[in-house]
C-alpha cells in the first residue's frame, strides 16, 4: 500500500521520501539553556527530528525559544493534558504526539484536531502495550499485535471523526516479534506514516541489538516512514546506531562504513583496540560527508588488500606496523602507532572530495 505523504516543518515523510531519523531530549524541557543544548547535540549528529516532553506551561513557554535556535522539526510529547497540546501548537511546534486515550473526552479530542488543523500541524498517535485501552485488552488478554493494531485502528477513526487526517501513527512494544507483526498489520490496512521502533530496548548493546532487529526487519519489508532508536544511553549515541543501521541496509546512501575483521592467530598488531579507539576518534569528528566513504582496519595482508579491496583507505597489520592501502592498492607502510592518525587524516580529505 502506498504511504501518505505527511509535513512535519521542514521535513516530509511518507511517500517516497527520504527516512527521517528521531530522538528526544531527556533533560527538563522548562530548563531552556540544558534542553538547547541537547537540540543542538542531536542536530550537529544528524538528527532529523526531535521531541521532547510537555508536561507544564514552564515547558510550553520555552518552545518558542527553541524554535528559534534549532533548524529540525520539534515534536511536543504530550499525556492526559490536552491544554498542553492546545497551547504547544500556538506556541509553534511542528507536531504534537498524543495517544488520545489518555487526552480525554472527545470535545478534547477534537479541540486538539482542531488547533492542530488550522496551524497544519500533524498529529502523532503514539500507542504502546501500556496504553492499551481497557475494553481492547479485555479482548485480547494481554499487547499482542492485534490488539496493539487494534488501539491504533481505533484512535486513528477517533481523530479522522473530527475531519483530521494528517496523521503519523506509532506502535511501539518491548517485545521486538510483537512490534514487527503490528506493524505489519498496519502497514497492510492503513496507509498513514509510520514511526517505528523497539520502546524500552535497553542499555546501549541489547538495545541496539533489538532495534536493529526490529526496525531492520520492517526496513526491509519496505516498512517504516520515521524511526528512532530508543537506548538507555547518551542521546547521540541513538542517531549514530540508526544512521549506521539505514547504511547497513543500503537505505542510508552517504556517510562512513567503517569495516574490521574479527582478527586471527595471524595478527600480530592489537586490532581490536586500533579498530575501536578509531571508532570513537571518528565518532568525535563528526565528519558527514555527501558521499558514501568505506574505512577498513584488517588485521593481516592476507584479509586486508584482498577481502577488503573495495574500501576507499584501510590498513593490514604486520609486525609492529600496517600497510595503507586504497582500492586494494597498496600505497605504503605506517607504524602500528600512526594508524589512526594517518586513517583520521585519510577520512577527512575523502569527505571533502
Amino acid at each position: 500500500m502506498s504511504v501518505r505523504e505527511v509535513k512535519i516543518g521542514n521535513i516530509t515523510i511518507g511517500g517516497n521520501n527520504k527516512i527521517a531519523v528521531q530522538s528526544m531530549t531527556n533533560s527538563d524541557t522548562a530548563n531552556y539553556e540544558a534542553t538547547l543544548n541537547q537540540l543542538y547535540e542531536l542536530q550537529n549528529a544528524g538528527c532529523d527530528i526531535a521531541r521532547f516532553t510537555v508536561p507544564d506551561m514552564d515547558a510550553v513557554r520555552n518552545i518558542a525559544k527553541y524554535k528559534e535556535k534549532i533548524k529540525m522539526p520539534l515534536v511536543a510529547d504530550i499525556h492526559f493534558n490536552y491544554k498542553l497540546a492546545i497551547e504547544s501548537a500556538q506556541a509553534g511546534i511542528d507536531k504534537i504526539r498524543i495517544n488520545p486515550g489518555n487526552i480525554g473526552s472527545d470535545d478534547r479530542i477534537k479541540a486538539v484536531c482542531d488547533v492542530c488543523r488550522q496551524k497544519k500541524i500533524p498529529i502523532r498517535i503514539g500507542v504502546n502495550g501500556g496504553s492499551l485501552e481497557k475494553s481492547v485488552l479485555e479482548k485480547y488478554g494481554k499487547p499482542t499485535p492485534e490488539a496493539l493494531f487494534e488501539s491504533a485502528l481505533l484512535n486513528v477513526r477517533k481523530l479522522e471523526q473530527f475531519d483530521f487526517t494528517d496523521i503519523v501513527i506509532s506502535v511501539k512494544s518491548s517485545d521486538v516479534i510483537t512490534m514487527i507483526k503490528a506493524n505489519r498489520l498496519l502497514h497492510e490496512r492503513l496507509d498513514y506514516p509510520l514511526h517505528i521502533g523497539v520502546t524500552e530496548a535497553g542499555t546501549m548493546y541489547s538495545g541496539i541489538i533489538k532495534s536493529s532487529a526490529g526496525i531492520g526487519a520492517l526496513l526491509c519489508d519496505g516498512i517504516g516512514d520515521t524511526l528512532r532508536v530508543s537506548l538507555t544511553a547518551d542521546i547521540k549515541e541513538e542517531i549514530r546506531a540508526a544512521r549506521e543501521l539505514l547504511m547497513a541496509l543500503g537505505i542510508e546512501k552517504n556517510g562512513i562504513e567503517l569495516i574490521s575483521c574479527p582478527t586471527c592467530g595471524r595478527c600480530k598488531i592489537d586490532l581490536i583496540k586500533i579498530a575501536d579507539d578509531f571508532d570513537k576518534a571518528l565518532n568525535q569528528k563528526g565528519l558527514r560527508p555527501s558521499r558514501k566513504i568505506k574505512i577498513a582496519i584488517m588485521g593481516c595482508a592476507v584479509n586486508g588488500p584482498g577481502e577488503a579491496r573495495e574500501a576507499d583507505v584501510g590498513i593490514a597489520g604486520g609486525n609492529g606496523d600496517a600497510i595503507l592501502f586504497k582500492k586494494g592498492e597498496i600505497v605504503g607502510k605506517i607504524d602500528a602507532d600512526k594508524i589512526i592518525p594517518t586513517l583520521l587524516e585519510q577520512a577527512e580529505i575523502l569527505s571533502k572530495q
